[in-house]
């Protein structure tokens, strides 16, 4: 196998065992970093420390990523329209936001019957929060409920979308008909 030095310099070509040995010597451990190599490279460190370095690396880049967080609204077929512009206000708060919103309607009983209900309220919910995300998950019934997720639009360089509908799309010139 291939030995490298705790500093990066090439140590040369070893049996494992020799280089194990080496490696006991300097006081470090031998770690493979390049199996599929012909032969194998193995390098001199000290894996607890690399080991440390690597954790702290991966929690400084979790540190950077922004997790939007799901957020529910239940709703219920016969709903006031007050209470229902209320819980639209809350929906758009969220996405805003950058959260995901799951909207749960709700059906008891009788309910069930009058599905159509449920569609027309989730589709107005839709309309009044179409500048402020999409639909992720469609409207679909989950047993005695109807869940549908809107998700934010998605930012570019922490720019956020203008206009309805989300981002303006540059359309094509066309070009006049003489007449």
């Amino acid at each position: 196998m291939r030995a490298i030095g705790p500093n990066g310099e090439q140590l040369g070509i070893f049996p494992t065992h020799l280089a194990i040995k080496r490696a006991e010597e300097l006081g470090f451990d031998l770690v493979e970093v390049s199996p599929t190599a012909k032969p194998p490279v193995c390098k001199m460190m000290d894996f607890g420390k690399f080991m440390y370095e690597q954790s702290k690396k991966v929690h400084a880049m979790k540190q950077h990523q922004k997790s939007g967080q799901v957020k529910e609204v239940k709703f219920r077929p016969h709903i006031n329209e007050h209470d229902l512009d209320i819980k639209i206000h809350y929906v758009q708060r969220f996405l805003e936001e950058g959260n995901r919103a799951k909207i749960t309607l709700m059906f008891r009983g009788r309910e069930m019957i009058h599905t159509e209900v449920g569609k027309d309220l989730m589709q107005k919910i839709v309309v009044e929060t179409e500048p402020y995300g999409i639909i992720e998950v469609p409207p679909r019934m989950e047993g005695s409920n109807m869940t549908m997720t809107l998700a934010p639009f998605p930012t570019v360089n922490n720019v956020k979308p203008v206009g309805k509908g989300g981002p303006e799309k540059e359309k094509p010139e066309t070009p006049e008909m003489p007449e």
